[in-house]
């Protein structure tokens, strides 16, 4: 069964065929891609349900390099979005975000966050709906105000404000404190001293301490304010109209790379947000994370720390037929041939829905064709499906579809031999790629045994 998709705007379809030209997953439009994802469907929407309503969810998202973990994530913070959630996605690192960190988690989370009306980073523009929303409510609230001066719209707007955030504002009272002189700066058209309170609540270190000062709040965000900060900016979103926050923690495998304290640290983390997540700190909160099978199940992960492993444990013993889409860890089958043919497809569909010679795309690069690419791009990564996609993709179109579109004279089955050269492969790729393998294929060369 395929998921189903609303054909896409000419920007949307661009967007999808650039970022597969260059060989990356797009970050919109992934509905026009998504194969055979319809069984997850209910219970993500359900998740989704529990967070608009002032409930939180969380998913492990299980799966082997190439799986299509990030493809996952992504359409659904698209799905998300389109029924007015904000979105963030963050990338675990040793380096850049250790998981450890929360409050860098967390200025990961206001740098990649974004709406269906903004692209990262809409946190500015989301701060500055809330506080005119405010002002909206408190006028809408006190029909006097309406004749009122500006002075007393925004005394109603502040009292309005201290009490939608006196629950964050008795765990980390800095975060209302610092929106009040946020708020202030705004209206005294002091753009820098708003700058800089601005990014301060987005969790960036080093703002002007003379800012800070101004709006009584000091100091830089610790790990256990930044989970203040996360609470307080689900208030502002819901205020200002966003039911619920999704936010993906990808590549948390790399987890099991680091030195075993700082694993350690992270996993306890990790752990704590989890709980924190069931206790209903994070009203609209959707966490969702990504990881590797040696992850959740190898000495390196998370088994090091028994609660966190008790709390992801699932059962996958049985069929893959009969997984729970509903239990804290769901596992992606990954591609299979059938799947790749049909994702090849409808990219070629999707290409032609654009091209300057339509009918030409759809002839050349017919359903048999596209078999043959995906057997031969599949070949010559040693038979390993699940290591395809995003080389089959790239080939697909930056090597054949364009060509086919812009020469009438290319036949990929005459003129295109398949090569993969190191530099274009991923670690994963080069290390699945057959040694010694034969030189440039042609895609009419595989043998194929169809029905």
């Amino acid at each position: 069964m395929t998921t189903s998709a609303a054909a896409p705007s000419p920007r949307r379809r661009r967007e999808v065929i650039d970022a597969l030209r260059r060989g990356t997953v797009p970050v919109s439009g992934l509905d026009q891609l998504a194969v055979r994802l319809d069984g997850f469907l209910p219970a993500l929407d359900a998740d989704l349900d529990t967070a608009a309503v002032g409930g939180s969810a969380f998913k492990a998202i299980r799966g082997e390099y190439g799986a299509g973990k990030t493809f996952f994530t992504r359409f659904l913070a698209e799905r998300a979005l389109r029924r007015g959630f904000a979105a963030a996605e963050v990338q675990i690192s040793e380096t850049q975000t250790p998981l450890h960190r929360l409050e860098t988690v967390y200025r990961r989370i206001t740098e990649s966050l974004r709406t269906a009306s903004y692209p990262p980073s809409a946190f500015r523009p989301v701060l500055d709906s809330w506080l005119f929303t405010l002002q909206a409510d408190a006028a809408s609230a006190d029909p006097s105000l309406a004749q009122a001066d500006h002075e007393a719209v925004r005394a109603a707007a502040t009292t309005l404000l201290d009490r939608r955030l006196e629950a964050v504002t008795r765990q980390t009272p800095a975060f209302a404190q610092a929106l009040r002189g946020y708020d202030a700066a705004v209206n005294r058209q002091d753009q820098a001293t708003a700058d800089a309170l601005a990014a301060w609540l987005g969790g960036q270190p080093n703002s002007a301490a003379a800012a800070r000062r101004s709006a009584g709040v000091r100091g830089d965000l610790d790990h256990f304010g930044a989970m203040g900060f996360l609470q307080g900016l689900l208030v502002v979103l819901r205020d200002c109209g966003h039911p619920g926050l999704v936010v993906v923690l990808d590549e948390v495998e790399t987890l099991q790379r680091v030195r075993g304290d700082v694993r350690d640290k992270a996993f306890n983390a990790l752990r704590q947000l989890i709980d924190e997540i069931d206790s209903g700190r994070f009203p609209g909160l959707f966490l969702v994370i990504t990881g590797t099978p040696p992850f959740y199940e190898g000495p390196s992960g998370i088994s090091r720390l028994a609660p966190l492993a008790q709390r992801l444990a699932t059962d996958f013993s049985t069929d893959a037929r009969f997984d729970n889409p509903r239990a804290v860890q769901i596992r992606l089958p990954g591609f299979d041939r059938p799947a790749l043919r049909e994702l090849g497809a409808k990219v070629r569909d999707l290409y032609a829905s654009g091209a300057d010679q339509p009918e030409r795309v759809r002839s050349v690069v017919d359903d048999t064709y596209v078999i043959e690419l995906a057997e031969a791009v599949t070949g010559s990564l040693g038979g390993k499906v699940g290591v395809a996609p995003r080389i089959f993709l790239k080939k697909l179109v930056a090597d054949v579809l364009d060509r086919v579109d812009q020469f009438g004279d290319f036949d990929p089955r005459k003129h295109y031999a398949l090569t993969l050269a190191p530099a274009e492969l991923t670690d994963t790729e080069r290390s699945a790629s057959m040694a010694g393998s034969p030189g440039p294929r042609r895609a009419a060369e595989i043998d194929l045994d169809l029905p």
